[in-house]
């Protein structure tokens, strides 16, 4: 199960959460629970507890840089300057970052699952829906993401001066 699936679950949850390090952690806690509790289709499962964790602890990470915020009285996000190039491709992820933040769990879930090449089959059992709806789902998943994307990217305009 590892062999197979874990460089899939690995950049699942790098999406997810922008962190390679951090993806490699949380799949290794996927792997301890599916030694806990073997699961009877592996992909799905793996995929719906990694994306279940990298959820909980994002919920965690917001919590936490707002009662930073409080406690400094300044933003927690205080990255040091990267080349011109870094820097726009840096905007770009976090853009899509937020995007994908805007859409909800299900949307989210299904378009991750089915980046990493999940079957409508494996996404259908990890979300609990039927197999017949995961194609509309992705497909109202994907409209809502590129008018969030569109919507973000608007916002940043705006607030630099850009736009």
């Amino acid at each position: 199960m590892y062999k197979t699936h874990h460089d899939a679950l690995v950049r699942l949850l790098y999406r997810r959460t922008g962190d390679r390090e951090r993806a490699e952690d949380l799949a290794q806690e996927v792997f301890l629970k599916a030694l806990e509790a073997p699961p009877q289709e592996a992909k799905p499962w793996l995929f719906a507890v990694a994306l279940n964790l990298a959820r909980d602890e994002g919920r965690r990470n917001v919590r936490q840089a707002r009662h930073l915020e409080l406690l400094k009285g300044e933003s927690a996000d205080a990255a040091a300057p990267a080349p011109d190039a870094d820097i726009e491709q840096h905007e770009q992820r976090m853009l899509v970052h937020s995007a994908l933040d805007q859409l909800a769990e299900q949307d989210r879930a299904a378009l991750l699952m089915k980046a990493e090449g999940l079957n409508y089959d494996e996404i259908a059992a990890a979300l609990g829906l039927a197999k017949g709806s995961i194609g509309t789902t992705l497909a109202r998943a994907r409209r809502r993401l590129v008018e969030a994307y569109r919507d973000t990217e608007r916002g940043k305009g705006a607030s630099d001066g850009t736009r």
